[in-house]
């Protein structure tokens, strides 16, 4: 069993559990409940402009469907800035409710009346400490210079490298930052949706992203092993919570930010709660 003084708690999208996912509410929701930093995701529209957005089309969470019926299906890189900020990004969470905080009370209903048109931000809007998550690109802008301007972007935000860290699936990127500068702590992610089996690879990062769906006591210690630290995602369950910072793990990446940090984690149990395989 290991004592931690901290958690390092990252709210997932921001607080997407209390407010519509990589927008302005939520990461001022995360601030509010007490969050060290947020997870968010970065598209690149056609005018080159960096936008926070997860997935690849703006089906999900967005009004496309009213606005821009004929392209539904049409990738982010498609849209320029301009097309992008007359979307609604917030209605979709008022009216699907998907963590039911709403309906449990968690969320008032002036606060979620507040949502509607809430708008898709710039990467330049945050201010915080930020895991920058660069997604693979899209067809359509496979060669825009991504990690370039990124950079580029907190150099003009004036971003310390302690400020934020960059993080993706496609390692490339993180290659080409350890390149271009150094000093950025990167986050190797593995264990994404689409694999079976969660690659490490041959340990050449220093810190893992894993997906807590597909690890264990001995991948956390084996990584250790080699001098890599490790952070979890996407951990939501208390009891999950406690077993893994026992375990060692650094941050735990969370849709609820407002849990982890209400969490006393002095004497956390090492034992592995009830559908976790040790």
């Amino acid at each position: 069993m290991q004592e931690r003084s901290q958690i390092y708690n990252i709210a997932h999208r921001g607080a997407r559990s209390l407010a519509p996912e990589n927008t302005m509410p939520a990461f001022h929701k995360a601030w509010q409940v007490g969050a060290h930093g947020v997870e968010t995701d970065v598209s690149v529209c056609s005018d080159g402009k960096l936008v926070l957005l997860h997935d690849d089309t703006l089906a999900r969470t967005s009004n496309i469907a009213q606005l821009f019926p004929a392209r539904q299906k049409h990738s982010v890189s498609t849209f320029d800035y301009r097309e992008l900020h007359m979307l609604d990004a917030g209605s979709w969470f008022v009216d699907t409710d998907p963590f039911n905080t709403i309906k449990e009370g968690s969320i008032s209903t002036e606060e979620s009346r507040g949502f509607r048109e809430t708008r898709i931000p710039l990467l330049e809007e945050k201010s915080w400490f930020v895991n920058i998550e660069i997604k693979p690109l899209p067809k359509e802008a496979g060669s825009f210079p991504v990690v370039e301007n990124v950079l580029a972007l907190t150099h003009e935000m004036k971003l310390e490298p302690n400020h934020f860290s960059i993080s993706s699936f496609h390692h490339p990127f993180l290659k080409k930052v350890i390149e271009l500068q150094p000093d950025v702590e990167i986050n190797a992610l593995i264990g994404g949706s689409g694999l079976r089996n969660q690659q490490w690879g041959n340990y050449e990062f220093e810190i893992y992203n894993a997906n807590v769906r597909k690890t264990n006591r001995q991948q956390i210690a084996t990584a250790q092993q080699h001098g890599c630290r490790v952070n979890l995602y996407t951990v939501n369950d208390p009891e999950e919570m406690r077993y893994y910072l026992s375990l060692g793990v650094e941050k735990i990446i969370t849709d609820f930010p407002q849990l982890l940090s209400n969490m006393d984690i002095k004497g956390t149990d090492s034992a592995a709660p009830g559908g976790i395989h040790p």
